[in-house]
């Protein structure tokens, strides 16, 4: 059944969904019920840690000699979410030992890096699902008069393919997905997720002794780095428009050099100070285009035709058939270069290029980093 709880973002009404955590935590107050009562349960509730409640169905359910076993669906809401629909097991055995011991099984990724929520060895079932699933199989047992333990093991038969589709293989999270969240509930288009999300990984390669790291919004820089050969065997975060949180963490977690590598059309709105580069933030990419190029002796029609111009490779396209297109984008890059460096206080570069053009500049910091990794290889 669907969570019926909505939140506005501009002028759309979306629905939110619940995390892996609540359904694990869903599946497995069920199945110790199950386990203690002898006893099909259909339909289950949890308050979550935002005090939302979610009532959920139980599905394929089955009861055992001394355990239970169940699975919660996953609605990821209007989220886009890869493990939105997939299923999410609980197996609960009642043990003599007092406590809630709880691992991962099939389909559940192990921490094999430092860094992370969970200690390496670990299954990927962060501190919040964890605590969620014990306090509910304590208020189980304490409504049913149960002195003894509980292990729980939770499982997620399509994980290890699904896990394909996330973040884990970056974070050095192997064989399946993490059980998730912080608040039980997923809200549509989260940044903080986002912004979380690159956090992690950007702690996990500190926590690994890395000191140097690529930052790049997305697919193009990847494709980019992976072509270059002096780039492609560093670490690389994708950041999405998030530059400034990216370079307040190289900040907070000791990174020593930081290469920007940004297509122009993002990476222009940087020389502008702007540090989130998502279109409804900003959009000064022509205006950038025009103030250097006018500081560089552009006449009046170069001027006009690159307040025009519809997309960097346009006002590219403009300024290489002039005299002045070396000075306009070395400054810009150079500007990028500075404002990356005040942000962070520590070391940074810029790479800038262009799906059609190709490379269109390095910042000074950018080639001195370059020329230190290609020293070490």
């Amino acid at each position: 059944m669907a969570l019926e709880h909505y939140i506005v973002k501009g002028s759309k009404k979306l629905r939110c969904g619940y995390t892996t955590g609540s359904c694990a935590a869903i599946a497995s107050k069920a199945a110790a019920k199950m386990a203690l009562t002898k006893e099909l349960i259909y339909e289950e509730t949890i308050i979550t840690p935002k005090k939302i409640a979610v009532t959920t169905e139980v599905n394929n359910a089955e009861i055992f000699e001394n355990s239970a076993k169940c699975s919660v669906k996953k609605d990821g809401g209007d989220d886009i979410d890869a493990t939105d629909g997939m299923d999410i097991y609980s197996v609960v055995t009642l043990t003599e030992e007092k406590g809630v011991f709880i691992d991962g099984g099939k389909g559940i990724g192990r921490v094999t890096k430092d860094g992370l929520n969970q200690p390496k060895g670990n299954a990927a079932i962060n501190n919040v699902p964890r605590q969620m699933i014990r306090e509910e199989l304590e208020s189980v047992a304490i409504e049913y008069g149960y002195k003894g333990g509980f292990k729980v093991i939770i499982e997620a038969p399509e994980g290890e393919d699904i896990a394909k589709r996330t973040f884990n293989p970056n974070l050095g999270i192997v064989g399946g997905i993490s059980i998730i969240g912080t608040t039980g509930i997923v809200e549509p288009q989260s940044i903080q997720a986002l912004i979380d999300t690159i956090e992690v990984e950007m702690k996990m390669h500190s926590s690994n002794g890395v000191k140097d790291i690529i930052l790049t919004p997305g697919n193009y820089g990847e494709s980019f780095i992976e072509n270059s050969n002096y780039l492609k065997y560093k670490n690389t975060v994708k950041i999405s428009n998030f530059v400034g949180e990216a370079l307040d963490f190289s900040y907070q977690y000791g990174f020593e050099n930081v290469l920007l590598v940004m297509h122009i059309g993002k990476g222009i709105k940087v020389a502008g100070g702007v540090m989130n580069t998502h279109s409804k933030y900003a959009d000064c990419r022509k205006e950038i285009f025009t103030a250097y190029a006018a500081l560089a002796g552009a006449d009046i029609d170069i001027i006009k035709k690159l307040m025009e111009s519809a997309t960097t490779d346009a006002a590219i396209d403009i300024l290489k058939n002039t005299d002045i297109y070396e000075e306009v984008t070395k400054n810009i890059i150079n500007s990028a270069e500075n404002y990356a460096v005040k942000r962070a206080g520590v070391k940074c570069g810029i790479v800038f290029f262009s799906n059609i053009h190709g490379l269109i500049g390095i910042s000074k910091n950018g080639k001195e980093i370059i020329d230190k990794w290609s020293m070490e290889e």
